[in-house]
């Protein structure tokens, strides 16, 4: 009997230590799988600052490269914005279909054209155009622009044009001769390249009765055609064109005020454009597309890049 109940008390105490060994056992398995949990988890901390980093950078990159592509692209297209005055046809103005065109409008698109930019015709007030191509809202003035008495106010292309400033007289006012305008009045576009070369020669205007500015050449014929005037004083191109379209009565005086050139005007300084501008107007010149254009509007060749 004591050897049985020594027996079970021994087989107790067996069972309590081999309960107390597994438990120690959990009890370790679990400190260790805590403690590689937090060192995983310390890691993973760690290295999480260095992905970031590294994805920033990525980003970043990226970015730079976009900005730069944009940029490429943007050197190589874009726009070109003209200025002109729309009311100074045969150079620019309002076609029969609405359109803007005209001679200096369509060697305009040419050249943007071939820089691979799209072309935007910006009709402004030619008084505001110093303003309009300083503010940027214009890359540059072409509409018949005048460089005499103006070189060192824009950065210029080469002249393509030559013109004259003249009169233009109903063909039965008697009027043959600049001195048949002593006692009359005399009309011309306000801060036009006539203006100017009438303000060159005060002894002349001291004879007019009235020496008159409009806001465009349209508005002056429009005027003489009603006896408002009796003389307009503008650029030779464009009263031979007005003179044909309107069919009207009209004479140019022999006797000229100025003799001048058409360029291309851009803001001081920018000579990055203009050099591009001048170069297809050049192409243009030898492949034959500016006699081209010119013998559509005028005729013959007016122009006199590459002559």
């Amino acid at each position: 009997m004591k050897k049985r109940i020594l027996c079970a008390a021994m087989a107790s105490v067996m069972v309590l230590s081999l309960a107390a060994c597994a438990g120690g056992a959990e009890e370790t398995t679990a400190a260790e799988t805590a403690a590689a949990e937090t060192t995983a988890a310390e890691t993973t901390a760690a290295d999480a600052p260095v992905q970031d980093a590294d994805a920033s950078a990525e980003a970043e990159d990226e970015s730079e490269a976009g900005t730069s592509e944009a940029s490429g692209e943007e050197s190589q297209g874009g726009t070109f914005i003209v200025g002109f005055d729309q009311d100074f046809p045969p150079m620019g103005f309002i076609g029969d279909d609405g359109e803007f065109t005209g001679f200096d409008l369509e060697l305009a698109q040419e050249v943007a054209s071939r820089l691979g930019r799209e072309f935007v015709p910006q009709p402004i007030a030619w008084d505001s155009k110093d303003m309009e191509l300083e503010s940027g809202n214009i890359d540059c003035i072409w509409n018949g622009f005048t460089m005499t008495g103006r070189e060192d106010d824009y950065t210029w292309t080469e002249p393509y044009m030559e013109n004259t400033q003249v009169f233009v007289v109903a063909a039965d006012s008697g009027i043959e001769s600049q001195a048949d305008l002593a006692g009359k009045v005399v009309e011309c576009q306000v801060d036009s390249s006539a203006e100017a070369a009438l303000q060159a020669v005060p002894d002349l205007t001291a004879t007019f009765a009235q020496l008159l500015t409009t806001a465009d050449y349209n508005t002056a014929f429009m005027d003489l055609e009603q006896g408002a005037v009796d003389a307009i004083a503008m650029d030779v191109i464009v009263a031979g064109y007005q003179i044909q379209q309107r069919n009207a009565d009209f004479v140019i005086l022999e006797d000229t005020l100025s003799a001048e050139e058409y360029g291309v005007g851009f803001k001081k300084g920018n000579t990055e454009l203009r050099d591009q501008v001048q170069a297809a107007l050049e192409e243009m010149a030898a492949d034959g597309t500016l006699t081209e254009i010119s013998e559509k509007w005028f005729g013959e060749d007016v122009t006199t890049i590459g002559k």
